[in-house]
């Protein structure tokens, strides 16, 4: 059969390693994954989502009770302070680690005791669709594979790459500054090991189509633990080869597409989700032909929305915008303006000039931020991420500095992130409104640590509790935009987006959704002054019901102007998906 599983793996096989018997291979693949020839996957270009989805992206112990697994605290605090908010739940990795806050594995099978068992993470992903990292570059060199292999032995002696140091590796492209290959003794004396990140995370060698299958004996593993959504992580990097950049080669989106394929035949609704924090173009090649990443990161947004924030100046936003092509049924773009990691300024690349970036930068660090750098393959080091956490980040502008409207601010920013195309992720931290962790930054050392805070759980609900305080303000004016959004089909992550030209100081676009039967424009005023809007230039339609689903704000006069406070948003919808939040 031409169309079985056998068939479509072989022809990606091919691409990967086109000197191995690849049916075989196939076969070998088919039966780790539990999977016969004959399968049925999902149907084409089948959407695993509607208006409703949003992500919550956390680690395991960033809520704390004394005496208590941090995994199961968190299970609490999603039950009684977000149930009816978030439907999936994005846990950072939760496995035993060395380094990097979870990113440098031991063992990919285990859950760190520290944060809890399995137990624990299927009864999260009991309630939530549960998302888990696919840590597939790199591992930790304190793994029992990477003392296997400085022993020589199996499993893992061919499981690294090895490199002479003498080849010309100039051309590869890192994001880190660290040294690429390491010396690591072994029982056969020394070899130099290929680390993209750190010395502590040793790349592995899919050249070896075993760590291949032992990747996908461990997807399916997962899968039988209640994950529904993989976030590859770093998987650019993949595929390595002397003499080329050893970023996007056409063997990384083979494996994806292998992975997809066989993930998505054991469970059809299950989703892959690429962490790719590279220029927007390069980005959108995961979309494949809607073959390989379900889900692809927005990694523009938050550069460019916090650039078009600070700067009052919505030019680059709007221009990044219109150049977005739709996601085709059955793919979609993640939103999110905050995450573990910093800001990306490599998805600013062509987007914004290196003046700019150097403002924004400035900026950033006058509100407490730090810069983190990468090295060129030409020499010399870049800009790589600003570490900020969002709620400092949007604290002021660019020409005045803090102010009174950061609040403003920060939910303004959140109003785009909910109407435009895709599903929404919200780090916890923006959530809850957190600042800026000094002390957590100086106790690991490293910049990123800034935004990776640690609450005790009962000083948080005390402050979520407090009306005064602006961690309970975000927190229950977020919630109230949250739930607005889930009920408006016209912001379905499908839904059609069209943006709009209202000046550089009004960022707007209009949604529809796939029935066509309602419209939503979605308008921003992206400074700290007064802005008129006026309605002939949205071009409502005249024999329609017009509200601002957010301040409940009824327009009647279709003749008229819309006065927009400083960073106020405005859901300007023809009908209403639910009631206002000013109800």
């Amino acid at each position: 059969m031409t169309d079985s599983l056998t068939h479509k793996l072989t022809g990606m096989l091919e691409q990967i390693y086109p000197s191995l018997d690849t049916p075989w291979l196939a076969g070998e693949l088919l039966d780790t994954m539990g999977l016969a020839d004959d399968s049925q996957g999902p149907p084409a270009h089948q959407n695993n989502w509607d208006e409703s989805e949003i992500l919550l992206i956390t680690y395991g112990d960033t809520v704390l009770r004394p005496d208590e697994k941090p995994l199961h605290t968190l299970k609490q605090f999603l039950d009684d302070c977000l149930a009816d908010t978030v439907t999936a739940v994005h846990v950072l990795p939760f496995f035993p680690y060395s380094s990097d806050d979870g990113f440098s594995v031991t063992d990919y099978r285990a859950v760190n005791e520290a944060l809890g068992d399995w137990d624990d993470i299927r009864a999260i992903g009991s309630r939530y669709h549960l998302m888990a990292d696919l840590v597939i570059n790199h591992m930790s060199v304190s793994s029992q594979w990477f003392e296997n292999f400085r022993r020589r032995i199996h499993p893992g002696k061919d499981y690294f790459i090895e490199m002479d140091p003498a080849l010309d590796l100039s051309e590869v492209v890192r994001p880190r500054t660290s040294p690429l290959l390491v010396p690591v003794q072994t029982d056969d004396g020394e070899r130099h090991v290929w680390c993209t990140f750190s010395e502590d995370q040793a790349d592995l060698n899919f050249a070896n189509p075993q760590v291949l299958l032992e990747f996908v004996g461990i997807l399916r593993f997962y899968l039988e633990q209640g994950v529904r959504i993989f976030r590859f992580d770093a998987v650019a990097y993949l595929w390595k080869e002397p003499g080329t950049t050893c970023i996007h080669l056409q063997q990384t989106h083979e494996i994806i597409k292998v992975l997809r394929l066989l993930v998505e035949h054991h469970t059809p609704r299950a989703i892959i989700v690429t962490e790719t924090n590279v220029p927007n173009r390069e980005n959108l090649t995961y979309f494949g032909n809607a073959n390989e990443a379900h889900v692809i990161y927005n990694f523009s947004l938050p550069p460019l929305l916090i650039n078009t924030l600070v700067s009052g100046n919505c030019r680059h936003l709007k221009t990044w915008l219109m150049s977005m092509p739709p996601a085709q049924l059955g793919t979609s773009y993640l939103n999110f303006i905050a995450s573990h990691d910093g800001v990306g300024l490599r998805p600013t690349d062509g987007l914004l000039t290196d003046e700019e970036k150097q403002s924004l930068i400035q900026c950033m660090e006058g509100f407490g931020g730090k810069v983190s750098y990468r090295r060129l393959p030409q020499g010399g080091e870049q800009p790589y991420e600003i570490n900020i956490s969002l709620w400092d980040a949007l604290k002021g502008t660019e020409l005045h500095g803090p102010d009174q409207w950061q609040l403003q601010r920060f939910l303004c920013a959140h109003g785009v992130m909910l109407a435009l195309e895709g599903i929404p992720g919200f780090y916890i931290h923006s959530l809850l409104g957190t600042s800026n962790d000094y002390g957590r930054m100086e106790q690991t050392g490293r910049f990123r640590s800034i935004n990776r805070s640690q609450w005790s759980l009962d000083v948080l609900e005390q402050e979520l509790q407090n009306p005064l305080s602006h961690h309970s303000q975000v927190f229950e004016q977020l919630k109230k935009l949250i739930a607005l959004r889930q009920q408006q089909p016209a912001f379905h992550p499908n839904a059609a987006q069209f943006t709009l030209h209202l000046g550089l100081k009004i960022f707007g676009f209009w949604r529809q959704s796939m029935n066509q039967e309602q419209s939503i424009f979605c308008l921003f005023n992206i400074t700290d002054e007064l802005q008129q809007v006026a309605l002939a230039d949205i071009n409502l339609i005249g024999d329609e019901q017009w509200q601002d689903l957010i301040s409940g704000l009824e327009v009647n006069d279709l003749s008229g102007s819309l006065t927009l406070k400083p960073y106020q948003a405005i859901w300007l919808a023809n009908r209403r998906g639910g009631e206002s939040a000013s109800q």
